[in-house]
């Protein structure tokens, strides 16, 4: 069989079949040749093949871009996880637990979106029309301009999307969806990987926005392959307590913002309300002093979090005891007490420990070492702390205690809150005091011995 030929312009990149003196696509003289083709190696079936494509058009780092565009959703705490707003033309994905409010978050962010000028399609794979209307009358959205459609065919949801041209879609949940050429059921890996592809494709090349709702599973995932969270652009978890009235919007990946920042809101008769000081709800049923309760002065994302821990020490009737944690990583929580053990001569051989975030928090920064600990001795030893205090601070294994990020952030939302004095590592040098009084401590053996008055034994 004869070898094809290909020839290419070098002045424009034009392909040809055939050799001719002058380029059709550019009109210059003498500038077709002979192309050789893509340099591939592998089986012919397998491979790319020679057939070359069009020339990438090559940008430096220099070049200014200028912003996205962004569109406000006008809920403070919506707006801040998305990194200042909707972005045009991107993919969220929205994950949570069942029953913890993310139809009925995206429901009223359908609504906010529509009443400032986006056109808004909310497609529901998993209710009715009816369903969702009755809903909307209940958290008294049912005036809000947003178009409704509940269907998991993705070939009949994609055309209506191009026949429409909305700006914002809503697809409640990817693991309904379906794509008739793929052999699988809805809710397997292969559907939900193509359905995602599919939808984030089209929302860039139609520049139009797309937020999916992802079931998780037991271990609190997003369900299906992992590759669905590598491509969308953001990807938030919609966390809670039922036993809690509030729920936090966490970011986890952001594109066009800052990761882990937070939202905090409030579940209530009428739907989600905001809360724009989730320190003061952390707080709000705080008593008197106790042992083993410590206030810890975070930073979640970009904003300064006020929470309380709480751990309880009891003699266990077991020879094996308990180690049980909520709201914090089991495996740090060994490491705090094998240190207190190892330098501080603090024991915790036959007790059961307990400790808790109250509020239903997850903390995941080191920072929370120094509270922690001080909980775990606090209420070892039946000594209350200051209640006017707050404690911070990250433990290395050797004792030491090293300083953490954004110091005067933490101090400055303890002395807004009330808060009078802060236990923490030594501070670096320009970090102003907030007005708070602050006592520094160089190591947790120190920290031991000045604030419960010497090592226990």
């Amino acid at each position: 069989m004869a070898k094809d030929l290909a020839f290419t312009c070098s002045a424009c990149g034009a392909a040809t079949s055939k050799w001719s003196g002058k380029c059709e696509a550019c009109g210059a003289w003498n500038t077709i040749h002979e192309d050789t083709g893509l340099s591939v190696a592998g089986p012919k079936k397998t491979s790319i093949g020679g057939r070359r494509g069009k020339t990438l058009a090559l940008t430096d780092l220099a070049t200014q871009e200028a912003a996205p565009p962004r569109t406000l959703a006008g809920v403070e705490e919506l707006d801040r996880v998305l990194g200042g707003g909707l972005v045009k033309a991107s993919a969220l994905l929205v994950g949570g637990d069942p029953g913890i409010g993310k139809s009925t978050l995206l429901l009223q962010a359908a609504a906010r979106f529509a009443r400032n000028g986006l056109k808004v399609i909310y497609v529901s794979g998993e209710e009715s029309n009816a369903q969702v209307q009755m809903r909307a009358r209940r958290l008294g959205l049912d005036k809000s301009p947003v178009m409704l459609a509940s269907d998991t065919n993705l070939r009949d949801i994609l055309t209506t999307l191009e026949a429409e041209k909305p700006d914002l879609t809503i697809i409640d949940s990817i693991q309904t969806m379906w794509a008739d050429h793929v052999d699988s059921a809805p809710g397997s890996v292969s559907q939900v990987r193509t359905c995602a592809h599919e939808l984030t494709t089209f929302a860039k090349t139609h520049d139009m926005s797309v937020i999916m709702v992802g079931h998780v599973t037991k271990e609190g995932a997003i369900a299906g392959p992992r590759v669905v969270e590598h491509m969308v652009d953001t990807v938030l978890y919609f966390e809670g307590e039922r036993g809690h009235q509030f729920r936090i919007l966490r970011s986890v990946k952001n594109r066009f913002g800052p990761a882990d920042e937070i939202g905090v809101f409030e579940m209530t008769g009428r739907g989600l309300a905001e809360v724009r000081n989730p320190s003061a709800l952390f707080l709000s049923e705080r008593g008197e002093p106790a042992p083993g309760s410590v206030v810890f002065a975070g930073i979640e994302g970009t904003r300064p979090v006020l929470c309380e821990i709480q751990a309880l020490v009891a003699p266990s009737p077991h020879s094996q005891p308990r180690r049980s944690v909520v709201g914090w990583d089991g495996g740090r929580l060994a490491m705090i007490m094998a240190v207190l053990e190892s330098r501080c001569g603090v024991p915790f051989t036959g007790l059961d420990v307990y400790l808790n975030v109250a509020g239903g928090l997850r903390i995941s920064e080191p920072a929370a070492d120094l509270a922690v600990a001080a909980a775990l001795v606090s209420a070892r030893e039946d000594a209350a702390l200051p209640k006017e205090a707050v404690i911070f601070g990250e433990i290395s294994l050797s004792g030491a205690l090293r300083p953490v990020i954004q110091t005067e952030n933490r101090l400055k939302e303890a002395q807004k809150l009330g808060f009078t004095s802060a236990i923490m590592p030594r501070a670096p040098k320009g970090t102003g005091a907030s007005g708070l009084e602050l006592r520094e401590m160089q190591d947790l053996a120190g920290f031991v011995e000045q604030v419960f008055g010497a090592r226990a034994n």
